[in-house]
């Protein structure tokens, strides 16, 4: 079974907490009580690659709540320092460490920095403007003013391979790493089905119309809170026409270059995403059939 990365998590998430002060109180009282260590938004490692753990009392910031480990420890992290800046984009420390995350380890770093981020970006109230406050232990805000909830938000991203008589399309970007290429995405749009955003992004970015698409897998992509839809699809025809403003380049691949890239085997045409990426579950995928 395909295993993306950041997915695999083992806490109980446990929702009856968000909604029972009391037992919210109690998980916080809890001895066995532990405190994800972050640096702004980027985690702690042990020379093990395995997070790093401490006392509620650690550090600034307000408790969010992450559930309970295996073991029955409450789990948690904390909102930025009062007035930090939100970090923007990944760090160059954050992607020297992200081959290294055990797998369980990855997921629950996904979902905190991901609610983390959130609530450095969201304090104030869409509807009026006025400054909300944490509650349903850290998985809400709500606004003391005109009484408006508000939930994190997952953003969902379609993330395909197009193929073609044994081929698949592939692109690149201007800033990715020299030689890489990978497979095309897109936002999905409002009023639209993820058939459809598979079908337009193909057709906007590369010009070739795709029918007959197919779910693969999903992935938390906490950069900062998307959720990664990876699908493979059926191509009419192979000219195509690349959108410059989106894409540097595109090509089709055949399965024995897709694997030799995979592999990060010298001889191949290309690199591939890093295994972290649900790219390059998708094109294993492919390749495997």
């Amino acid at each position: 079974m395909l295993a993306p990365g950041f997915t695999g998590n083992t806490v109980d998430r446990a929702d009856r907490v968000r909604h029972e002060p009391a037992l919210l109180d109690a998980a916080l009282a809890d001895p066995r009580a532990r405190l994800l260590v972050l640096d702004g938004l980027d985690p702690q490692l042990d020379d093990a690659g395995r997070l790093i753990w401490s006392t509620l009392d650690a550090a600034e910031g307000q408790r969010l709540f992450l559930g309970f480990a295996q073991d029955g420890a409450p789990l948690f992290a904390h909102t930025l320092a009062p007035g930090a800046p939100v970090p923007a984009g990944r760090s160059p420390a954050l992607f020297a460490m992200l081959d290294r995350f055990e797998a369980s380890d990855a997921a629950l770093y996904a979902g905190a920095r991901s609610l983390v981020d959130w609530h450095g970006r969201h304090g104030f109230c869409a509807n009026c403007g006025t400054a909300t406050a944490i509650f349903r232990a850290g998985w809400a805000r709500i606004c003391p003013n005109c009484g408006a909830e508000h939930f994190p938000r997952v953003d969902p991203v379609v993330i395909m391979v197009a193929e073609h008589q044994g081929r698949a399309l592939l692109g690149r970007q201007p800033p990715w790493p020299q030689g890489r290429y990978s497979a095309l995405a897109g936002f999905l749009e409002v009023g639209e089905s993820i058939e459809e955003a598979v079908a337009r992004e193909i057709h906007e970015e590369a010009g070739v119309r795709v029918r007959n698409v197919r779910y693969v897998a999903s992935q938390p992509w906490p950069f900062p809170s998307s959720l990664m839809i990876a699908c493979i699809a059926e191509a009419e025809e192979d000219a195509l026409t690349i959108d410059t403003n989106e894409l540097e380049d595109a090509r089709w691949f055949t399965r024995e270059e897709v694997a030799l890239a995979l592999a990060r085997d010298p001889a191949a045409p290309f690199g591939a995403a890093p295994p972290y990426a649900i790219a390059h579950t998708l094109l294993t995928a492919w390749v495997g059939r």
